[in-house]
């Protein structure tokens, strides 16, 4: 007996309960949506990742205040010589979500739109139709739908990554400790701590965000080619957090691991005439830092943005411009040009924070970045953007992301 294929219409379909599927729906229904939207989210199950934080820096009110959990008004890094530089990245805050606190948040606010809908099933083929796309789902119990749509938000992983010049993972393992005693300054974000070991090949640092006086997530984070096995990374979270930062007896409450792509490749931003892509799939991650979150949000103001005003004009996450000096900055870091650690550590000591932070979101003018690339080591990297254009492009298999998108 065949199952008889359910169809619904929608005006917009955002496929996957990521950050980039959260942020667009949370986007598109801010102000009450233009269009009937639906959230397509797989079921409780194996296709549904395990709770994880994102972060990212931000001022004023940005809409997501309902779901950050902690933020931080001090940035802290720690060169590989065991010095540090502290900076107030003021009007910026650096800031947490849980993945949890947004679904919650956004669901919500599906739940109380008209319109608007969260929908638990598994999206197994999308293809182009005439006045739009269809998608083909699976929900809970196997049970076929087939839903139609003007236009399509796609944020699942690709299945393979772009042709690339450069590709390093940033991967990494976090445990959220707490501690005997109080060892944490809940005001301070550690983002790079280089007095790490550093790997043969790529950089290592430590990261620490502070919860309350004996409470953090810590994490051990490498830049490079290759993951390395869960009881690395264990040992590496072992040595960071007893001999390094010295916190003697500590519970592990909870832990969290995951694999950012950095890469020059070029994605593609549309799979159809009427399906775009979005988050890590469409380009939102930053080539040379594994930066996300930030520019998911500015992507999903814009995609909202020109929905409402009737026209599906989106901008790249990312200007070629910025792409262009990550492609230089990632091939100085792969290729050893360019030491890593003193690297961030001196942007850190020689431009302002809040410049520096708008850099490396890509926000900054064509002027501050001349100066910030003043203050870089300027002949490794002149080297470098001389051989870039003419290294060609190879496949590699995709990574699955998870954990923190930054």
């Amino acid at each position: 007996m065949v199952t008889p294929r359910c169809t619904e219409n929608s005006g917009v379909l955002v496929l996957g309960g990521g950050a980039a599927g959260l942020s667009l729906a949370h986007r598109l229904t801010e102000n009450g949506p233009a269009t009937a939207v639906t959230l397509v989210e797989p079921p409780d199950g194996p296709l549904r990742p395990a709770e994880r934080t994102w972060c990212y820096w931000g001022a004023g009110t940005d809409g997501l205040e309902g779901a950050v959990s902690a933020s931080w008004s001090v940035l802290r890094l720690h060169g590989a010589d065991g010095g540090s530089v502290t900076v107030d990245p003021a009007p910026f805050t650096y800031r947490m979500v849980r993945s949890a606190d947004f679904e919650r948040m956004v669901h919500g606010r599906l739940a109380r739109t008209e319109g608007a809908r969260l929908l638990r099933g598994t999206a197994e083929a999308v293809r182009a139709v005439p006045a739009g796309a269809e998608v083909r789902c699976a929900l809970p119990g196997g049970r076929p739908l087939t839903l139609h749509a003007r236009r399509v938000f796609d944020s699942r992983p690709l299945p393979g990554l772009p042709p690339a010049r450069t590709r390093l993972l940033q991967h990494f393992r976090g445990w959220f400790v707490r501690t005997d005693t109080d060892r944490f300054d809940p005001a301070v974000a550690d983002l790079m701590d280089f007095r790490v070991p550093q790997p043969a090949h790529g950089l290592a640092f430590g990261y620490v965000l502070p919860l309350a006086p004996e409470r953090a997530l810590v994490e051990y984070t490498e830049f490079s080619r290759e993951v390395l096995t869960t009881a690395a990374y264990e040992s590496a979270l072992g040595h960071y957090c007893r001999d390094i930062l010295g916190l003697g007896r500590l519970t592990v409450e909870r832990t969290e691991q995951g694999v950012i792509p950095m890469t020059d490749a070029r994605f593609p931003r549309r799979a159809g005439h009427a399906v775009f892509r979005i988050g890590t799939a469409g380009g939102a991650t930053r080539p040379a830092t594994g930066y996300t979150f930030a520019a998911v949000q500015r992507h999903s103001r814009a995609i909202a943005a020109a929905l409402r005003d009737g026209h599906d004009r989106f901008p790249a996450p990312h200007g070629p411009r910025a792409l262009a000096m990550d492609a230089i900055l990632l091939r100085a870091l792969d290729t050893g040009r360019i030491d890593g650690p003193r690297f961030f550590t001196d942007l850190f000591r020689r431009v302002p924070a809040e410049r520096l932070l708008r850099f490396l979101d890509g926000t900054t003018s064509l002027r501050e970045e001349w100066g910030i690339g003043l203050r870089t080591p300027v002949r490794p990297m002149l080297r470098t953007a001389a051989e870039v254009p003419f290294l060609p492009r190879r496949s590699r298999p995709a990574d699955r992301t998870g954990g923190h998108t930054r």
